[in-house]
């Protein structure tokens, strides 16, 4: 980091502790500016292009590679050392492992698919703030307030229906909190609610209950869950539970968008339902990708114009128009999400911080009932 000697030249931080006089001398004798320039690189004080940047992907292989691959194309020279997830821990393995490098980041830049862990990692301070190229109307809650990080291309938590199985539209369910009803009793299904955006749709529910109607009521959390524990059929991720949907091993199922909308183009007998759209209901959850570079990322540079890169229009636009067609967050972006239905859609008012804050306690609870439930089956078998 440049500072400034007391004749307020420009030094940096590898020339303190040397006797800068002579520098001055030696700059203006012939030849000066050419030793001094070797100097400096010899210290390390002139930054060196830097040809790697660590990217730590939440999201999937599939929607990742090509604009991973179209970065490198554009920014020849620098190289991107890509670490994915795998389907069974999703974000919280890798969030794991930056916790876990704290002290010695190998990670620069992370591109979460969902933001819950994002914002736990901002509270841990292990983010850097930075200014993002984005418009001042980008949305307020899908933009940390300290720049740590940024929301971008959502996807939206949705109802596969099987029309097989479900024939007649009227009754098809509409809403998120049939999952404990026991007329779907082992005839609907979601995923493993203690990873992905499955444990971040749990955590907004859990802390917004009071505002999600239910019966005359607000959302009895407790009551709901244990109901869905009993009657709904867990797997272990969201591309599982879009499977079984359209193989018609559930009638219906809780998942998301890119996994629902493979189904439906393959040419399955599946429909999309965008849930809680009635005028008093909490409306469609929708959880954007986020993007943050590290504090003490060891590239620094690399990892500016790779984050940027990633939230920039283009980039969500691939996001858009690809197979996973997901929601733009660009304000005005021309690229709108090819789902039917989908402009229109009701999202939920969520405050992100709020379900973050409470999502520890929430899964905890939700892995000890579920693995009583398991326990207590295989006792009765």
């Amino acid at each position: 980091m440049p500072m400034k000697s007391s004749r307020n030249a420009t030094v940096c931080n590898g020339c303190i502790g040397f006797d800068t006089t002579w520098m001055s001398r030696l700059f203006n004798q012939r030849g000066g500016i050419a030793l001094f320039a070797l100097f400096l690189v010899q210290v390390g004080c002139v930054p060196q292009r830097e040809k790697s940047v660590v990217l730590y992907s939440a999201s999937d292989r599939e929607f990742a590679t090509p604009i991973l691959d179209a970065f490198e194309r554009a920014h020849a020279g620098i190289e991107i050392a890509r670490q994915f997830d795998v389907e069974a821990s999703k974000t919280l393995g890798l969030v794991t492992r930056i916790e876990r490098e704290k002290e010695r980041p190998r990670c620069d830049v992370f591109w979460n698919n969902e933001l819950l862990h994002t914002i736990r990692l901002q509270k841990q301070g292990l983010l850097a703030s930075r200014r993002w190229k984005v418009p001042d109307t980008w949305p307020k809650a899908l933009k940390a307030k300290d720049g740590s990080w940024i929301g971008f291309a959502a996807r939206a938590r949705v109802l596969l229906i099987n029309k097989d199985k479900l024939p007649d539209p009227a009754s098809w369910p509409k809403s998120v909190l049939e999952l404990a009803e026991e007329k779907w009793h082992q005839r609907c299904g979601l995923a493993y609610p203690v990873y992905g955006t499955t444990a971040t749709h749990m955590a907004v529910l859990a802390s917004h209950a009071e505002k999600i109607p239910s019966d005359a009521t607000s959302l009895d959390w407790r009551k709901w869950t244990n109901g869905w524990i009993d009657h709904a059929i867990v797997l272990a991720g969201n591309k599982q539970v879009a499977l079984a949907v359209a193989s018609g091993e559930l009638a219906w199922g809780l998942t998301d968008t890119d996994d629902a909308i493979v189904e439906k183009e393959s040419g399955n007998p599946v429909e999309i339902v965008f849930p809680d759209q009635g005028v008093s209901s909490f409306g469609t959850v929708f959880i954007p990708n986020t993007i943050c570079v590290l504090r003490n990322a060891p590239n620094p540079n690399a990892a500016a114009l790779l984050a940027d890169y990633l939230v920039s229009e283009k980039a969500e636009a691939r996001l858009t128009m690809g197979n996973s067609a997901q929601f733009p967050v660009w304000p005005g972006a021309k690229t709108q999400s090819r789902l039917s239905g989908a402009v229109d859609a009701k999202w939920a008012d969520v405050d992100f911080d709020k379900a973050a804050g409470s999502w520890a306690e929430v899964i905890e609870d939700l892995k000890q009932r579920l693995d009583q439930r398991t326990l207590g089956q295989n006792r009765h078998r």
